[in-house]
């Protein structure tokens, strides 16, 4: 848990940073193109510049003075004022002055913004006519050097990082916070200890669940017996007692029928037939004389059989009449043990199905008391022997289960 915190915010703030990167260096393009136009236009239709432009003498002997405050102010790297032949009459190194310019100039009078590189290496440029009557008397160009253009990228790249840094930071201290929240609860346990537990835990509420459905299921038959031995009808009360005998003396045979007979299994299955019953639920178990016994150990068996039979009534209760569950019991042709699980529950969608048991939640709506880990700790269990646990397509809703024995 720790791990996968930490990894997944260094995943996130390393998108962040990318995206904030990306976005800086777009801004900071945007705004550059945008400097160099403003001043570029400005200049074209200065009074002064056009004056230059048109043979002021005086106005001609300003013009790269003017160029250079222009510089200043508006933190562009060049202005080259030039005259309709593209011939210099300004320039940042002065030695440029009277040649020829370099970059794109338009073949009519209008406004190009272009990555170009010249004297002072890449830059972003903008050229502006200069116009007198509607004539073109001349050009300005404008321009910022990419690497300008990076320096200013700068804090914003401090800005991703700090973010980047904060989310990291973020997710490290949720991190520490869950793993400590995690060992007050579990403490130096290792994985397979607190499953364990679980399981421990799981197999005596399937134990007890199923105990007092029986005892309960028992009780109401006594008292019945009871009352019709007290109404003098003795036939129907020994009738009655003894249909309750042989129905589970039934279960008992055929669970005590396996060759390789397994007394925890058969104890939860009487008990969960008489749970079943409370519900309205008929439980049918098919368990082949052949069957064999797992490696898995009692409470693990209780685990695994009784969260699949809980899951399965939860379902089946649910639905529409008849309600049945049915669990199977055989070997397989590797001599594996093959338990299934059916019930005749709604069919859930098969995307929503597959969902469900990959996350190992109940296929059924949780109650009160919830029900959130049964189908996670019987797949533990499963994978832990190293067998399989799987969810059959179609309706009914069928869990198939198998485990490795002796013989396998």
């Amino acid at each position: 848990m720790f791990v996968t915190l930490v990894v997944t915010m260094a995943v996130v703030a390393l998108l962040t940073s990318g995206l904030l990167l990306l976005e800086g260096q777009r801004a900071g393009r945007a705004e550059a193109e945008r400097v160099t136009q403003a001043v570029a236009q400005t200049l074209a239709h200065a009074p002064d510049v056009r004056a230059a432009l048109t043979g002021d003498g005086a106005a001609a002997a300003r013009l790269q003075e003017r160029a250079e405050e222009v510089m200043t102010q508006a933190r562009v790297d060049f202005v080259t004022v030039m005259d309709a032949e593209g011939i210099r009459l300004t320039h940042r190194n002065p030695e440029e002055i009277g040649r020829l310019y370099i970059g794109t100039i338009p073949d009519r009078p209008t406004v190009l913004t272009e990555q170009f590189t010249g004297t002072l290496g890449p830059s972003l440029r903008t050229i502006v006519p200069v116009l007198s009557d509607g004539t073109v008397v001349g050009w300005v160009s404008v321009g910022v050097t990419v690497d300008t253009v990076a320096a200013a990228l700068l804090p914003r790249l401090l800005a991703a990082v700090g973010i980047g840094a904060a989310l990291v930071g973020a997710g490290v201290v949720g991190a520490l916070l869950a793993r400590r929240l995690t060992r007050r609860v579990a403490g130096d346990l290792p994985a397979g200890a607190i499953r364990d537990t679980l399981a421990s835990a799981e197999s005596m509420r399937t134990l007890g669940e199923a105990l007092r459905a029986q005892t309960h299921e028992h009780g109401n038959r006594l008292h019945t017996a009871v009352a019709l031995l007290e109404l003098g009808r003795t036939d129907e009360a020994i009738e009655m007692l003894s249909t309750s005998a042989r129905q589970s003396q039934s279960l008992v045979d055929r669970v005590a029928a396996r060759s390789e007979g397994d007394a925890t299994v058969g104890a939860l299955l009487l008990g969960k037939t008489s749970q079943a019953a409370e519900r309205g639920i008929e439980l049918l178990v098919d368990v082949a004389a052949d069957a064999p016994r797992s490696l898995l150990s009692p409470i693990d068996q209780v685990a695994l059989v009784g969260n699949l039979l809980d899951n399965a009534v939860d379902a089946a209760a649910a639905g529409a009449e008849p309600r049945w569950v049915r669990v199977r019991l055989e070997r397989t042709s590797g001599d594996e043990l093959l338990i299934e699980v059916a019930d005749s529950g709604r069919g859930i969608a098969d995307d929503l199905r597959e969902r469900i048991f990959q996350r190992g939640f109940s296929t059924k709506p949780t109650g009160a008391e919830g029900r959130g880990v049964g189908l996670a700790l019987a797949r533990s269990v499963v994978e832990e022997l190293r067998g399989s646990l799987v969810l059959l397509d179609g309706t009914p809703t069928t869990f198939r289960v198998v485990l490795p024995t002796e013989a396998s």
